[in-house]
């Protein structure tokens, strides 16, 4: 079994809404953390104002452990609109979020990135299900792209059971995408009310690469989000998930995201903090 340190805590770049790598940069220094999960879709869409970010970060002593992307048309209004409109599984959009993710992946590469996180979209729970073969086939797509520069592609967990993420990541290995793993975030499988952290956690262990640090309540009226909150205030148990993550020796980066709330610095050094004590 091996014990977490503080070093393996980060911050997802896209937690403090930074314009540019000065900013990002100053608020890592406000925090006082050493490594980021970067937000790759700013450096694709606005490269001339994120050019020199990998120089700024590294010359403070910053490390860059990960990226991540967003696909176009994500509508995150409802459960209902994000199942409709999360990932790669809308036609429409593909050619357009083809477009970009190989754009991401030239990011990537340049950068370095052993892993890049996204969701892909609901996976369907039947095998049977007519979309369940189109996502293998466009997720194996991207993956096997990033095979080709050394990167694993990491799936976030939460809208969908431990379960049915295990089957579709089989059905890739099976397609030859065998460079795929598990970003395992407990509080999406709150939010999207799909399985408890810990026994989930459990499930995917084998898989999981990647850890988001991220707190939330279970939600009261069924079909709606769950609600986000600050580490320690929410329904994950934090004991039993580190617990969890030092049975399975888990070495990899552990992520602060925070998504919601008026003061998201505040509420990382909290996370901090707390998360420090337990490792």
């Amino acid at each position: 079994m091996t014990p977490q340190k503080p070093e393996q805590l980060g911050i997802c770049s896209w937690s403090t809404h930074p314009k540019d790598p000065a900013d990002l940069l100053a608020r890592l220094n406000d925090i006082g953390l050493k490594s980021v999960q970067l937000g790759l879709n700013p450096l694709v869409s606005d490269p001339g104002a994120w050019k020199d970010v990998q120089s700024k970060l590294n010359d403070a002593g910053i490390s860059i452990v990960s990226g991540m992307f967003g696909t176009v048309g994500e509508d995150y209004t409802s459960l209902e609109t994000i199942r409709e409109t999360g990932g790669v599984i809308r036609d429409e959009h593909w050619d357009d979020n083809w477009k970009i993710i190989q754009q991401v992946v030239e990011v990537g590469a340049r950068l370095q990135l052993p892993l890049i996180s996204s969701h892909a979209g609901f996976l369907p729970e039947d095998k049977a299900d007519p979309s369940f073969e189109k996502l293998v086939d466009r997720v194996a797509k991207i993956a096997k792209l990033m095979a080709k520069h050394n990167i694993d592609l990491l799936f976030e967990t939460g809208q969908e059971t431990a379960d049915t993420l295990l089957q579709f990541l089989d059905a890739l290995d099976a397609a030859g995408a065998t460079n795929t793993g598990v970003n395992f975030d407990p509080a999406n499988m709150i939010l999207y009310a799909k399985g408890d952290p810990i026994d989930s956690l459990k499930k995917l262990m084998h898989r999981v690469s990647q850890v988001h640090i991220k707190d939330a309540t279970k939600t009261t009226t069924p079909g709606t989000w769950g609600v986000e909150v600050p580490i320690g205030d929410g329904d994950v148990d934090w004991q039993a998930f580190m617990d969890t993550l030092a049975a399975g020796d888990f070495k990899g980066s552990l992520v602060i995201e925070r998504e919601a709330g008026e003061d998201r610095v505040g509420d990382v050094r909290i996370a901090i903090e707390r998360m420090t004590k337990l490792m």
